[in-house]
């Protein structure tokens, strides 16, 4: 299977870590694993006034932050992960992404917030779940 973990550093995504490594049919080198990072891209009036190597420093440096702790996760369970970062709102990255690398699974942490908090603040996930035309697994 072709899986998809969208991560962001959080508490979420440690919990979603936590539920592959409880869930045996979730880990195993028998799947393909791609852990993606939407980093918030730099406001565009700031992102003139940097030279490219720098932005792009910036860009990497915010990635590698996220996955250094996930990286050894799947060190520890003996397991080989692709890393990827892309730039931009993470709801439309994960999304787009899922569609465009013909993923079987996207796996992805949530808070769990209510209906009505979804409506007034938004959600990552609800925006993935709104997108998204490969299927999810939420975990929170």
């Amino acid at each position: 299977m072709k899986i998809l973990a969208a991560v962001d550093g959080s508490s979420y995504t440690k919990r979603m870590l936590a539920y592959l490594a409880a869930h045996d049919e979730w880990l195993g080198a028998h799947h393909r694993y791609t852990l993606l990072h939407a980093v918030p891209a730099v406001p565009p009036r700031a992102a003139a006034v940097l030279d490219k190597a720098t932005l792009k420093a910036y860009y990497d440096d915010s990635a590698e932050k996220v996955f250094k702790p996930i990286r050894s996760f799947f060190a520890k369970q003996g397991l080989q992960a692709d890393f990827q970062y892309r730039i931009g709102p993470a709801g439309e990255v994960i999304a787009e992404a899922a569609k465009k690398g013909g993923y079987d699974l996207l796996i992805m942490g949530s808070h769990g917030h209510g209906t009505l908090t979804n409506l007034v603040m938004g959600s990552v996930a609800t925006k993935v779940l709104a997108h998204c035309s490969t299927p999810v697994l939420l975990v929170r």
